[in-house]
């Protein structure tokens, strides 16, 4: 290992060391290593090691010599720079190399969303960011609401994302040992079966009443549990945790744990009929699975409290949560029921019409999975509400895709131009303006299309610059526009307009999708369909192919005759 980075290792440990009574750690000096030679990634195992004999040398120094070191040698650590806005994600509490385990649990009952793509990006960073595992588990223990389908959309959008995993598994996988484990708190009285009524389980919740099925002994509270099998229907009766009826946090008040449902299950058909809930389920999953840190969204914070009590009860080892803000993007909702209304009612074509914040709306619509992880991560670990607005997932796009977009001409509601006098009969233009991306040509006549935006403020006399071409002066208007020749010399004072051949120029649907809701209200106009010509060279481009249209904006072709308007 060279001695540059040896430096480096050593100046990080002695900040941190001054930032803490004279300790550091092993974790937080990797966590700023990584940080500061992001390239050292891929070779942490190497440099592990180096890290944990800088660590023991710099913590067998006292303080004083300490600071005089750090002063000496590394004084630029000490500068204090300017705030800036956190990009990353922050070190992990407890945390060690090789060690973490970190989950990414969706429920099969919808497509997945860019709020899935948060938590799985946060998930895998992290498990990364220490050299540790990623756990995709599905969270399928309500079979009403999944279906084959919705496992299948989950997997395809995380791969599409990028997202590596260590396990695949199903929470329903491990139906005999969460009975287990239901039994363990029956027999040890920390459940019980209740058979009260659902208004009157909510209505005592409220008053933080207990009800008498609290009050039944253990014999016959296994004996109802063996009933559930069998014997009782849905809603009849449910394992309740034995919590606290007067406890501030309404969770804690004797919550469901397991209830009945007789609806098939997409994987085990009719095999069980008992299904546990979330916190049941998902508090004996992270432990056995071997999870040590696990992450969901904040409103599920006043959970944890259950979730820690019941493997205490259990006597199972216990993970540390925690939580982050949802995200979502100003009018366009990531609710599964709002999304499944949508389709289900018409309003918009599928879950990848591209209106939707859905994984196959964002990568039918033009957006690249690398933007999304960028945009992920420079929201940074927060709780903070975060409503953000698309444009600034546009941006990170922008940056990603500008350079491999080829660039084709356009006109958007087409207005014909007749140019006299003119002398070509074909141009080259370059694919791309900077990069290596070849050029096509072009066959003319005089006879050109473009945008009816250009031509409502042209004006008899105008001049302006075609792309690529030469310099027109305008000499009538109507439906044809007509003009003449006036050079080729470039001029920088006159507007530049794209255009369209007449010969073998294609006809295209440009979809341009608007925001869908308006405070809440769908918007009917939410998608625009605008009629346009472009280039014959776009019949040559593969469907999937990011276009940026000169002077209109980047578009995916999504088909033959169609294409979708990805940003500005």
């Amino acid at each position: 290992m060279d001695d540059e980075l040896k430096k480096v290792i050593r100046g990080i440990a002695l900040l941190n060391a001054s930032e803490h009574d004279g300790m550091t750690r092993i974790d937080a000096v990797i966590s700023k290593v990584i940080g500061t030679r992001p390239e050292l990634r891929e070779r942490i195992k190497e440099v592990i090691p180096l890290i944990s004999d800088v660590v023991k040398e710099v913590n067998k120094l006292s303080m004083p010599v300490q600071k005089a070191e750090l002063e000496k040698e590394f004084p630029e650590l000490l500068v204090v720079k300017p705030k800036q806005e956190r990009s990353g994600l922050p070190p992990l509490e407890g945390a060690e190399h090789d060690k973490v385990v970190t989950r990414f649990p969706p429920e099969p009952n919808g497509y997945p969303h860019i709020g899935h793509a948060k938590a799985s990006i946060i998930d895998e960073e992290y498990a990364r960011m220490y050299g540790g595992k990623l756990v995709l588990r599905f969270d399928d223990t309500n079979p009403e609401n999944e279906r084959l389908e919705y496992y299948a959309a989950i997997k395809v959008g995380l791969d599409w994302l990028g997202i590596k995993f260590d396990l695949i598994k199903n929470t329903s996988d491990d139906m005999e040992l969460i009975y287990k484990k239901a039994e363990e708190l029956l027999q040890s009285g920390n459940a019980y079966i209740c058979t009260c009524d659902k208004e009157i389980i909510s209505k005592n919740r409220r008053e933080m009443l207990s009800c008498k099925c609290r009050s039944i002994d253990i014999d016959q509270n296994i004996k109802r549990w063996n009933n559930m099998f069998e014997k009782y229907k849905p809603g009849e009766a449910i394992v309740r945790f034995r919590g606290s009826m007067q406890s501030e946090n309404t969770v804690m008040r004797d919550p469901t744990l397991l209830r009945i449902i007789d609806g098939p299950h997409p994987i085990h058909r009719d095999k069980y009929r008992v299904w546990p809930n979330y916190d049941f389920a998902v508090a004996i999953e992270d432990s056995i699975d071997g999870v040590t840190h696990a992450f969901r969204t904040k409103e599920y914070e006043l959970r944890n409290e259950l979730y820690y009590v019941i493997l205490d009860k259990l006597g199972m080892r216990k993970p540390k949560m925690l939580e982050f803000s949802r995200l979502e993007f100003d009018g366009m909702p990531v609710s599964k029921r709002v999304l499944k209304s949508l389709v289900q009612e018409g309003k918009v074509s599928g879950y990848d019409d591209p209106r939707l914040p859905t994984l196959e709306a964002l990568r039918r619509r033009g957006i690249v999975p690398e933007a999304i992880r960028r945009f992920v991560l420079s929201l940074g670990f927060t709780k903070s509400d975060t409503l953000a607005p698309f444009e600034t997932l546009e941006s990170f796009n922008r940056k990603m895709v500008d350079s491999t977009s080829i660039r084709l001409f356009i006109a958007v509601d087409p207005i014909k131009l007749t140019v006299k006098n003119n002398n070509l009969t074909e141009v080259k233009i370059l694919n791309h303006p900077q990069k290596h991306m070849g050029a096509r040509v072009i066959q003319i006549d005089g006879t050109f299309y473009i945008s009816n935006e250009d031509a409502s403020h042209l004006k008899v006399g105008d001049e302006v610059r075609l792309l690529e071409l030469y310099n027109i002066k305008v000499t009538k208007l109507g439906s044809i526009i007509e003009a003449e020749v006036i050079g080729a010399n470039f001029k920088s004072e006159i507007p530049k307009i794209q255009w369209v051949p007449r010969k073998n120029s294609i006809n295209i649907e440009v979809l341009v999708p608007k925001t869908l809701f308006t405070r809440e209200k769908f918007n009917e106009n939410s998608l625009e369909i605008k009629q346009a010509l472009t280039e014959p060279h776009y019949l040559e481009l593969n469907v999937g192919t990011e276009i940026q249209f000169v002077r209109y904006g980047y578009c995916r072709k999504d088909s033959a005759n169609q294409v979708i308007y990805t940003h500005r």
